[in-house]
């Protein structure tokens, strides 16, 4: 198949969506795909090809794609454009997703994410990998999906959400400590764990800095884990084990900061009901094809969801690509059976 892979974008994890990108990019073709790599925002030169179908010759990877520490603002990301336009579709990305059998899309966190992406390519008529717009909406943003969850009785932690316009100075419903992070975003960008009155005004003012909307949540104490489901199956849990501090962005993506155990030290009992409550959770978002559910674990071994990922990380270090392996599956069949199982759903008439 002709697969166009988007990634970059506009988003603060643009280096990680491009990390992942390069990664799948490779496995596809070493799978047997025609994949390129073409960059949302920056977009691809047409001229240097005679046609469109052209471009899947060539994988368009970079060298290197290690990933920096350093979080995007807009004028970082704008000042990559030399055309001065900052409109999320770059010059020739329509032409080439029109022309893919499907478009994998490797974004992460802002437009990518939340539907916006998906939104536009609904409605040109190209099929893509993941969930559906609206779905991919109400996952992004986590005070809708918590709501959602709530509803549907599956355990999430106590929250509140803070409006940029109502100011940094408030007070919540549960004690200290709590965790402070953009409403809508990803890979902890933005996020803090605030233990009094100042860490909490300075940890909305952060939040605030990525999102006019930022979520407090109540501090729960317990062991990490994070759970993902492959076209419908819930594939091995890994524990996340960090050296010290919390799993923060460097501990995602910087080598030596973290150690991953898969499959865990759990109960069976305790593992099948987390793998449950990972594909009723993508069934109430209604998540479709792939996507990761994060958890936590406390001492009495009640299971609480941190939150769903609709797009998650396809990076060395992420959780999805390991949790695969753990259930015998390479990297390459791991994303081989997300192209085939989005295929089959848009055949089926079941796409979202």
């Amino acid at each position: 198949m002709k697969i166009c892979v988007l990634a970059g974008g506009r988003s603060t994890e643009r280096n990680v969506s491009l990390s992942s990108g390069t990664r799948i990019t490779t496995a596809l073709r070493t799978a047997g795909h025609d994949a390129t790599l073409v960059d949302l925002f920056l977009g691809y030169d047409l001229s240097s090809v005679q046609n469109v179908d052209d471009v899947f010759a060539d994988a368009n990877i970079p060298d290197s794609m290690a990933i920096s520490d350093a979080v995007l603002t807009d004028d970082d990301i704008n000042a990559l454009r030399t055309d001065g336009s900052t409109q999320l579709f770059g010059p020739g990305v329509l032409e080439i997703a029109k022309a893919a059998d499907i478009v994998y899309l490797a974004l992460h966190g802002g437009d990518g994410e939340n539907g916006k992406v998906q939104a536009y390519l609904d409605l040109n008529n190209i099929r893509y990998t993941g969930s559906g717009a609206l779905a991919s909406g109400m996952t992004m943003n986590k005070v809708i999906s918590k709501k959602i969850m709530l509803q549907s009785d599956i355990p999430t932690a106590a929250f509140k959400e803070v409006l940029r316009e109502n100011g940094s100075k408030q007070t919540m419903p549960f004690g200290f400590p709590m965790i402070v992070k953009p409403t809508s975003g990803g890979s902890s960008v933005g996020m803090t764990i605030a233990h009094d009155q100042a860490e909490l005004e300075a940890g909305l003012t952060e939040a605030f800095r990525f999102d006019p909307s930022a979520i407090v949540e109540e501090f729960i104490t317990g062991r990490e884990f994070s759970l993902g489901v492959v076209n419908g199956r819930a594939l091995p849990a890994i524990e996340i084990k960090v050296h010290d501090g919390w799993y923060d962005f460097e501990h995602k993506f910087q080598p030596g900061h973290t150690d991953f155990v898969t499959p865990p030290e759990l109960d069976e009992d305790t593992h099948k009901r987390m793998q449950a409550i990972a594909v009723r959770t993508l069934d109430v978002l209604e998540l479709q094809n792939y996507a990761r559910v994060d958890f936590l674990l406390d001492k009495d071994n009640n299971i609480f969801v941190i939150e769903a990922n609709n797009l998650p990380g396809m990076t060395p270090l992420s959780l999805l690509p390991q949790e695969a392996e753990a259930d015998g599956m390479t990297y390459e069949e791991l994303v081989d059976s997300i192209v085939k199982g989005k295929i089959a759903l848009y055949e089926a008439g079941l796409n979202n």
